[in-house]
């Protein structure tokens, strides 16, 4: 069985860490399935090639992966992700995101697994970024929930 992931925009730490237990219900938060990429050393190399900063930089960030509930023995989570990767996707044209997802689907963590095409990263960008502009219009966080 693999690792599941959505992402989903909340209000505040509170209101996403009330989704641990079912996962996000997408009638009333905004969802998007995850589609096997993880929060903190995938996402966190997304925003540094997006912010054109130092990967470590990301990871120092206190909001980055920042667990704000879980349960099972750490099975099951919700982390915070950083308003920064929110800000820095809300603010991404196409163009952009397309040309970060051909060195992001070059990292290790996607060639460790086999690789994956730009492509198909470029669409989900697209749609992870259009979470983010909904979620910072509504002076909103991202969050992941996250079930092994």
């Amino acid at each position: 069985m693999s690792n599941l992931y959505g992402y989903f925009t909340a209000e505040d730490d509170a209101t996403a860490a009330a989704t641990l237990d079912d996962a996000p219900d997408p009638v009333r938060f905004e969802v998007l399935d995850g589609g096997g990429i993880e929060p903190a050393v995938r996402l966190g190399t997304l925003e540094a090639l997006l912010r054109g900063i130092p990967y470590e930089q990301v990871m120092a960030d206190p909001r980055h992966c920042k667990r704000i509930s879980n349960r099972d023995s750490g099975s099951r989570w919700v982390v915070a992700l950083a308003d920064t990767l929110r800000d820095a996707l809300a603010a991404a044209t196409a163009d952009q995101l397309a040309e970060a997802a051909v060195p992001w689907s070059q990292t290790d963590e996607f060639q460790l697994f086999g690789g994956t095409d730009a492509d198909l990263l470029t669409g989900w960008l697209g749609e992870l970024a259009d979470l983010a502009r909904h979620a910072q219009a509504r002076s909103h966080h991202l969050y992941c929930w996250i079930s092994l």
